[in-house]
């Protein structure tokens, strides 16, 4: 079953990389799987709701939906499964962007993009959610556009990412509920 999940997730990136890769694209992709190095444009968006009394509450919950989703996919599971990177496995599969640094399983991209993403759509208005979990998709699949993730990788990272906030998001919800 592994080895049909592993040929899947190849070809998907081969697909891909023959299929979807053009000149049109690959600068808009670039700049969108950069926009979630190191979850910094979820860091900012996390200080910017902090700041705002308004929307304070959702910063709690992107804060601790970050941090938990940095615990389990960037520091738990990447080290105990230790895929390596497509581009390393897949032959004919190359990378647009420079080699990472870490390991592939999960997608810290996916994941960070995902909890930060999901902590708003479950605090905000759809306004604001709506287009928080569409950059979220973006800069995820974009980390396979590129050639650094397999889909599976990115699959689970959104799929971690989004369990995380709704946990956060309900706990802090009950809490609040218990103060009030």
């Amino acid at each position: 079953m592994w080895d049909a999940i592993r040929n899947l997730d190849g070809n998907i990136l081969l697909w891909i990389q023959e299929y979807l890769r053009n000149d049109l694209l690959t600068p808009v992709m670039k700049a969108l799987t950069h926009l979630g190095d190191a979850g910094w444009i979820w860091i900012l968006c996390t200080i910017v709701f902090l700041l705002w009394k308004k929307r304070r509450a959702a910063g709690i919950c992107m804060t601790f939906s970050l941090l938990g989703s940095l615990l389990l996919n960037n520091l738990l599971l990447k080290n105990l499964v230790a895929r390596i990177r497509p581009y390393e496995t897949v032959e004919g599969l190359s990378r647009i962007i420079e080699a990472q640094v870490d390991l592939s399983f999960p997608s810290g991209h996916a994941g960070s993009s995902f909890a930060a993403a999901a902590a708003i759509y479950l605090s905000c208005p759809r306004r604001i959610g709506i287009p928080a979990l569409v950059l979220a998709a973006l800069i995820s699949l974009s980390r396979l556009y590129v050639g650094v993730h397999y889909p599976t990788d990115v699959i689970c990272g959104a799929l971690i990412g989004t369990a995380v906030a709704i946990v956060i998001c309900r706990t802090y919800q009950r809490r609040l509920k218990r103060t009030a």
